[in-house]
């Protein structure tokens, strides 16, 4: 047999070989492989003040094999109230660990001034309403399988603190002016922990206005938690004859606060009106 034929022969039966060795070894790994699942785990706020929030939208990735597998592909969108917002994603190559369960977490911030004409009508609202749609890739040793995303659900929007006036306390008196301390109660109506920058307003007393109140920036409101807070003022009893008894001796009146409450980059009208006991 001439050398060329014979090398020929020699070439094709070892192509013959790789491609029905390839061949067995895929269907050796078809039959050993178990493919994973994708679930919808839970829709949290990892974050939220009166101006925004971030939505994590939770999936989890069950893979029953004794190898891990990589993310090879993400494509996601979120929207809320039918208008689509920035959402994040978890990076291609993440690892998703062997015999296990691993977390995808897909965050999307969704700033309410985006989203509607008027947030202070927004925080008013119970829920707002998400959509999630996309797809995930997961690459594996028979290929990248392509797992589908929809979710559509609700998550719950940012309630403005309830504030309130506790009985105020005569400290100091003289002939023409009164040191006041006025307590203020702020509670935070959310499951979740909410940034208060400060209350500011203007006070009146019996009608008249005795001056101007601000806390400062009052932190983070724990969940469901109450902070209380003591702001002092010295008022001129001249400007408030209406009031001076209750001012100099204790008594009822009157007490209005008109200003604001600052969440974050979000101010909304905070106005107080409450008939209150002046204590010594």
């Amino acid at each position: 047999m001439p050398k060329m034929k014979r090398a020929l022969l020699v070439l094709a039966v070892l192509s013959f070989t790789t491609l029905t060795g390839c061949a067995a070894l895929q269907n050796l790994l078809k039959g050993a492989f178990k493919k994973p699942t994708l679930t919808f785990k839970t829709a949290r706020l990892s974050s939220a003040s009166l101006s925004d929030a971030t939505v994590d939208l939770v999936y989890e990735v069950n893979n029953p094999n004794g190898f891990g597998l990589d993310l090879a592909s993400v494509d996601y969108a979120f929207s809320v109230e039918g208008k689509q917002v920035v959402a994040g994603k978890p990076k291609k190559g993440l690892q998703l660990k062997s015999n296990g369960k691993s977390e995808l977490v897909f965050p999307a911030n969704v700033k309410f001034a985006d989203i509607v004409p008027v947030v202070e009508t927004f925080l008013n609202k119970d829920k707002a309403n998400y959509k999630a749609e996309g797809s995930v890739g997961i690459r594996t040793p028979i290929g990248v399988l392509n797992f589908p995303l929809s979710k559509e659900g609700a998550f719950e929007v940012p309630k403005i603190p309830q504030v309130s006036f506790q009985s105020p306390r005569i400290k100091g008196i003289s002939g023409t002016s009164a040191t006041i301390e006025f307590p203020l109660e702020i509670k935070n109506r959310n499951s979740f922990p909410l940034p208060v920058a400060g209350i500011t307003g203007a006070l009146k007393v019996a009608g008249a206005n005795v001056g101007n109140l601000s806390t400062g920036n009052l932190g983070l409101l724990d969940g469901s938690g109450t902070k209380q807070v003591t702001l002092p003022l010295t008022v001129n009893l001249l400007n408030v004859a209406s009031a001076a008894m209750a001012l100099r001796s204790g008594g009822s009146a009157q007490v209005k606060l008109d200003g604001q409450l600052t969440s974050d980059a979000q101010s909304v009208p905070l106005n107080l009106s409450q008939l209150l006991n002046f204590v010594k």
